[in-house]
Formats: structure tokens, sequence, C-alpha cells
């Protein structure tokens, strides 16, 4: 096998691993209504479906990390993609065939969201191992618009499986993850550590001194990947709301019309991933513009009620989420030696997880509000996150070195 094909081969096993985690739940949004209806809970109730999946991967999360610096990644990945699809089995047999399924369902969910905190996270930070320079930043771009391609065809897949019975996805979740285990097992090799791992103790302390020097401007950069994320899954869970409440569309044609904003989103991803390289001033520019449109998108959306107009308007805010996410994740990957990144990038997930977690029910909670309060909020809140942004991350100009693993002679925080 050739060395390009071979390499082609690896980042398509990296890039399956984000789009699994994907599927967890952008395939569950279009069901959540009938989920709703079929189970007789309340909004709120259903919402935790997706909220129970993340919380707890944001909190398996930084321990899967540490996990993955000391042993490998692989050695992580493949397990927790393994416990994801038995979660997913879990929950579509409660749905199938237990009387009170709601409880089990959320135990399924949470053990998938215990896997799924084994699965992109530390494909971001596999992604910095395996490669280096702009070639690194290429591939972070090719991992996040797999993530975005995941929130495309995801809500259309679940239409399509609930065409069946709406816990369906439940039971596609093992088949997914099988694959990826299977690419992951053939076509991602490993560097053999040359050290041993450090001690517990030293390893904190390596950390502290990374966010002590770095605490900045990876706060900022964890706000800015929670925000987009917390900002997309509200409104894809406002869309799936009224889209059957209020225009009486469900099915694939539902699947296909919230696809419309995360397709814009994942062009935009892999387009920004492959034209950034290692240039930090212009991935700090892209950060600031893209949080800029996100903002006028949503001060703009409420004018708009009728649904060309309304989408038209919603996709410069998905276009600004596609500019800043793989900007986000270069910055982060490229931040920390290889022996702490496993870490760093999980707790960015991790950050990622929360925004999904509480998107849904706190824009559950905006909508029986008041939508032009919900708009107003989420414009106000990606403003903040913007200037916080400029004033947080100053990038240093330094020429850049061959061997440079890292983007500490680059960054300058003060």
């Amino acid at each position: 096998m050739s060395k390009q094909k071979h390499k082609g081969l690896t980042v398509t096993a990296i890039g399956s691993i984000p789009l699994i985690l994907v599927l967890g739940n952008s395939m569950l949004i279009p069901v959540l209504p009938k989920m709703k209806s079929e189970l007789g809970i309340t909004q709120f109730q259903v919402s935790l479906v997706i909220t129970a999946f993340s919380v707890a991967a944001a909190i398996s999360i930084p321990m899967l990390g540490y996990l993955s610096d000391r042993f490998s990644r692989k050695a992580i990945i493949i397990p927790a993609l393994i416990l994801y699809g038995s979660g997913g089995i879990l929950a579509g047999a409660a749905a199938a065939w237990f009387d009170n399924a709601y409880p089990w369902i959320l135990a399924g969910r949470i053990i998938q969201g215990i896997g799924a905190a084994g699965t992109a996270p530390i494909a971001m930070a596999l992604a910095g191992d395996l490669f280096k320079g702009g070639e690194q930043s290429q591939v972070l771009g090719l991992v996040e618009a797999s993530n975005g391609f995941g929130k495309v065809i995801s809500p259309i897949i679940g239409s399509l499986l609930a065409l069946l019975f709406w816990y369906a996805a439940f039971f596609a979740f093992p088949i997914f993850c099988g694959i990826s285990v299977l690419l992951t097992i053939f076509f991602i090799k490993e560097k053999k550590k040359e050290m041993e791992p450090p001690p517990v103790g030293k390893y904190v302390k390596g950390l502290v001194s990374v966010f002590k020097t770095e605490g900045r401007w990876l706060f900022a950069a964890y706000l800015t990947g929670a925000t987009c994320l917390f900002t997309l899954f509200g409104i894809l869970f406002y869309i799936s709301d009224i889209l059957e409440t209020t225009y009486k569309i469900d099915g694939v044609l539902k699947g296909a019309i919230l696809a419309i904003p995360l397709l814009f989103m994942t062009t935009t991803s892999y387009i920004t991933g492959s034209k950034i390289g290692k240039k930090m001033g212009l991935m700090k520019s892209l950060i600031i513009i893209g949080l800029l449109l996100m903002t006028a998108s949503f001060a703009t959306l409420v004018l708009f009620k009728n649904l060309i107009p309304f989408f038209a308007v919603l996709v410069v805010s998905s276009i600004g989420t596609g500019l800043a996410l793989p900007c986000i994740n270069s910055f982060i990957t490229g931040s920390v030696p290889t022996d702490r990144r496993g870490f760093v990038t999980s707790l960015y997930g991790s950050v990622r997880f929360l925004g999904v977690a509480i998107g849904p029910p706190i824009y559950g909670a905006l909508m029986a509000w008041n939508r032009t309060g919900m708009f107003l909020i989420t414009a106000g809140l990606t403003l903040l996150v913007a200037l916080l942004c400029m004033m947080l991350i100053h990038v240093k100009k330094a020429k850049p070195s061959e061997n440079q693993d890292t983007l500490f002679e680059k960054l300058q925080l003060t």
C-alpha cells in the first residue's frame, strides 16, 4: 500500500470517530417530538435525552483524556466505541420491550455519553500526534468537517429510521460504532512512546504549568467552542419543535430541512481547515469574524418568522460557526506538548459537550418565555465571546520552526 493511500485511510479512520460521536445527539433531534408523545413525557424530560448523554460525556472526558496520554489513544477509543454502541442497544431494547422505558433510555444515554467521551476529543489529540504543521490544521479541519457532515446527514438518517419505528435510531448506533472500530484497528498506526508515561503527580504539575501560562487564551478558546455548540443544538431543538408543531412538517422532509444550516457549517469548516495552515493571526481573525456573523444572524432572526427568510438568515450563523471551530481546534491541539495533549483537547471536548447539554433545556425554557428574547440573548452571548477573544488571544509574530511541536512561541498571552 502506498504511503499516500495509507495516509488517506488513516485520515478516514480518524474522521469516522467524530462522525460517530455526532450521531449520538443529532440523529435523535428529529425523533424527540415523537418520543415525547409515545412515552407521555414533558418537554423538559425529552430534552434530558440529549442532556444526559452530553453531561455524562463532559464529566468522563478529562479522565479518559488523561488515560489516553498515559497509555495510548487507540486503547481508549476502541473500548469507548464499544461502550457507545452498548448504550444504544440498552436504550433501544427499553423502548421496544420495557413498560416504563424512559428511565432505561436515560441510563442507555448515560452509558453512550461515557463512551462518547473517548471518541472525538481523543481523535483530535490523535490527529495532533500523527500530523504536523499545515498538514495538522488540514486534518483537524477534516475532523471538524466530518463532525459537521455527521450533523448534516444524521437528522436525515434519524428521520428515515423513524419510518421503521421511532426508536430504530438506538439500534443503529452499534452498527456505526462497529464500522469505526474496524477502521481504527486496521488503519490507525500510533507511534510508539519513546519514554515511560510520567507519574500522576508530575503529569498534574505539568498541566498546572500549561494552564498557568496559557490559561487566558485557553479560556477564550474553550468558551468559544462551548458557545458554538450551545447555540447550534439550541437552535436545532427550536427548529425541530416549530417544524412539527407550527408547520406540521415531519419525517424525511423535516430531517432534510434540519440539515440545511448544518451543510453550510460543514462546507465552511472544510474550506477553513484546508486554508488556515498555521497562520495564527488569520485564525484569530476568523474566530472573531465567525462570532460576529453569528451575532448578526441571531439579532436579525427576530424579524423573520416565515420559514424561507428565517433559514436564509440562519445560514449566516452556520457559516460563522464553520469559520470559528476549525481555528479553535488548531489552536488547542497545537497548544501543548504531545504528552499532555490528550487531557487539554479532552477538556475542550468536555466544555463543548456542556454546551450541547445545556442548549436544549435552556432554549426550551426561552421558547416558553419569549421568542424575541431568546434570539437577542443568543446574539448578546456570541458578541460577548467575540470581545473576549479579541482581548485574551494575542498572536505574537515569530519565525516558525520546522521541528516546532507546539504553538507556545506563537501565542503571547498578556
